[in-house]
């Protein structure tokens, strides 16, 4: 884990090159395999989300730009490059990490979501509030699973930013899984 015990916040990966963030994104992978496969929890879909997680972070900059993560399934490889690599153990536990993004917990959490389908809505609306005077320049992407785009809300919120002309990024994590 030569790479990932270097990471302590996601402007670590802002200098590595693309060699070494492939190399990351499998100790990430390798982390979540050691530690949720001894504790439970949810395993595959963060398996699928560590390239995803390593490359957002690479190329953006957290907190200021906002990650959503639609389902908390995904965030676990999230969660390890914000700081709380250390912690994922308790992932689950009492007074642990809780298994979706929580904004109590981390200030790269922008939302407290577990199931799908609202992050497109939610970076709608942040979007929107950053256009009126916060940060107008700072990023907005929100990860979806292909599970997400099978509800409504989510339809509803791509229908909206297009009206609204909103700069975000929808990252369509096609897993086939729906």
């Amino acid at each position: 884990m030569a790479h990932l015990e270097r990471i302590q916040k996601p402007q670590d990966l802002h200098e590595l090159p693309e060699e070494e963030l492939q190399a990351l994104a499998q100790e990430v992978r390798e982390h979540i395999i050691d530690t949720v496969g001894e504790i439970g929890g949810h395993f595959g879909a963060n398996l699928g989300t560590c390239e995803i997680a390593v490359a957002l972070h690479s190329l953006l900059d957290s907190p200021r730009d906002k990650i959503l993560w639609d389902v908390g399934h995904q965030a676990y490889p999230h969660k390890i490059l914000t700081g709380r690599r250390d912690e994922l153990a308790t992932i689950r536990k009492y007074g642990g990490l809780a298994p979706f993004c929580a904004i109590t917990e981390s200030e790269h959490d922008i939302m407290g979501a577990g199931h799908a389908s609202t992050a497109i809505g939610y970076a709608v609306g942040i979007k929107e509030a950053m256009r009126a005077g916060h940060a107008p320049d700072a990023n907005v992407v929100a990860v979806v699973g292909d599970g997400a785009m099978t509800g409504g809300v989510a339809f509803e919120a791509v229908t909206q930013a297009g009206g609204l002309g909103t700069p975000i990024v929808v990252l369509l994590n096609d897993n086939g899984m729906s």
